[in-house]
């Protein structure tokens, strides 16, 4: 028997970055976007919390197989 198992997490990291000093609170989520987008801060990201939210399993009959 075969048996497919979806397991669905929600995954929540987090950095710990430097910002320049005197930015608005608009240029300080555009500088962190700015980070995200281009790839530099997901080196920095660390898994902080794992929620498990849900687990399916759906059996697949193979070939030549019965109910």
């Amino acid at each position: 028997m075969r048996v497919i198992v979806t397991v669905t997490e929600k995954i929540i990291s987090e950095a710990h970055i430097n910002i320049p000093d005197g930015l608005s609170e608009a240029d300080i989520r555009q500088h962190i976007v700015d980070r995200y987008n281009s790839g530099e801060m997901l080196t920095d990201m660390n898994i902080f919390q794992v929620d498990f939210e849900s687990i399916s399993a759906q059996v697949v009959k193979q070939t030549g197989e019965s109910s």
